[in-house]
């Protein structure tokens, strides 16, 4: 079987600018991001259908994006495959004392030396929080960085939101309990009626944001992610508009023909064979 070194061989092959790919050769850092986050989502729409066989292929997708900007990295004098792999080997034993004693990848730790839960959650928050402090002393400007700076703009929408509201949760800013959250998705919520009667769609779009950010944050404080919250939904109507479109053809004529009212009775149909386990995917 091929191994790790022939993938990187065959990177290499690709970006030789006498005999590689024209396709691979024209790429950069920028140019393959696209790239990248779509392979991320299908590894998560491959694990969320567990089509194990699909994910084994998605997977070895993702991982060639991250051997390609190792190439590009290597060319351009940045970095490296290797070195990307002994700075993440070199954190992840930091970040874990409590596995790897000694900062040493290969020393066992005594069965007698226990941590609790909450002592490696206490080591894990300040090892990152050492490790904040020494990128900040390292900045060129030397000025640290704003407490939400490090969070990327690219994340999907309410995963940013989350990553958002748990850095500002860490310095005490968050909500004291989940009542407080819901008061304050009603106070969004009449905030975008406000603005759906003043028909002024600039504020109603940025009310409609407000109102999904304080959604995110229940489902924050509940454990839920947000992502797999609304993808979830997705497949379920997806699913049962599915019904719907085989109902209409088969009874009602076609799309064009058939009324919201024996659409939206097509649709309960759905939920009530979903509950039941009897709805086809």
């Amino acid at each position: 079987m091929y191994q790790l070194n022939d993938l990187l061989y065959l990177m290499q092959r690709l970006r030789n600018p006498q005999t590689g790919c024209p396709w691979d050769l024209k790429q950069d850092f920028a140019s393959i991001v696209p790239h990248t986050l779509e392979e991320a989502f299908e590894v998560a729409d491959a694990i969320e259908r567990a089509d194990w066989p699909h994910l084994e292929e998605e997977l070895g997708d993702l991982m060639f994006q991250v051997i390609f900007y190792g190439q590009l990295g290597e060319e351009q004098g940045h970095f490296s495959v290797t070195s990307v792999i002994d700075k993440l080997v070199t954190k992840l034993i930091r970040r874990h004392p409590h596995v790897f004693p000694g900062a040493d990848l290969y020393a066992e730790r005594s069965p007698d030396e226990v941590w609790s839960d909450e002592k490696i959650s206490a080591s894990w928050t300040a090892i990152k929080a050492e490790e904040k402090r020494l990128k900040s002393s390292e900045a060129a400007s030397g000025q640290a960085p704003a407490l939400l700076d490090d969070v990327p703009v690219t994340l999907p929408g309410l995963s940013r939101a989350v990553k958002l509201q748990q850095k500002a949760s860490t310095v005490g800013f968050d909500w004291s309990d989940e009542q407080s959250v819901i008061d304050k998705i009603e106070e969004e919520l009449q905030e975008v009626r406000d603005e759906l009667a003043a028909g002024n769609n600039q504020r109603l779009e940025a009310e409609i944001g407000d109102l999904l950010f304080a959604v995110t944050n229940l489902a924050r404080l509940k454990k839920i992610d947000p992502e797999v919250a609304i993808r979830g939904t997705n497949t379920r109507f997806r699913r049962r508009f599915s019904h719907v479109e085989r109902v209409v053809i088969e009874h009602h004529g076609g799309f064009g023909v058939a009324t919201l009212e024996q659409m939206e009775h097509a649709w309960q149909e759905a939920k009530r064979l979903e509950k039941q386990g009897l709805l086809p995917d």
